[in-house]
């Protein structure tokens, strides 16, 4: 279960909560089933909470949303997104420290 500040983004939303976004979106692509994915949850929950009003933090369920899965070519859970302006702006795969992920989305904060 994702955190109060955490999105959940579907097929249906994706491009309204991610492509029109006024903002960097951070997006984590993972599964319930997957152990990493759950190793990444707490982290990706904390930066959403620590980034309201600056970014924009959710998930994808790929096996709920396959055509955004396909679509952004994610291979393997979890996979992290960090969007700017609709476009790709960096990604990584597997879980990551909570001050790598601050630093990526500081970054994008920083050039936005």
């Amino acid at each position: 279960m994702a955190g109060p500040h955490t999105r959940q983004f579907t097929d249906e939303n994706f491009e309204t909560e991610v492509g029109a976004a006024d903002r960097p979106v951070l997006v984590d692509f993972s599964t319930e089933w997957c152990a990493p994915c759950r190793l990444l949850a707490p982290v990706i929950d904390e930066v959403a909470g620590e980034f309201v009003g600056r970014a924009i933090v959710g998930k994808v369920d790929t096996d709920t949303s396959p055509q955004t899965t396909a679509r952004f070519s994610v291979h393997g859970v979890p996979t992290v997104v960090l969007f700017r302006n609709g476009q790709e702006i960096h990604r990584f795969a597997g879980p990551k420290p909570i001050a790598e992920v601050r630093r990526l989305l500081e970054a994008a904060l920083a050039t936005a």
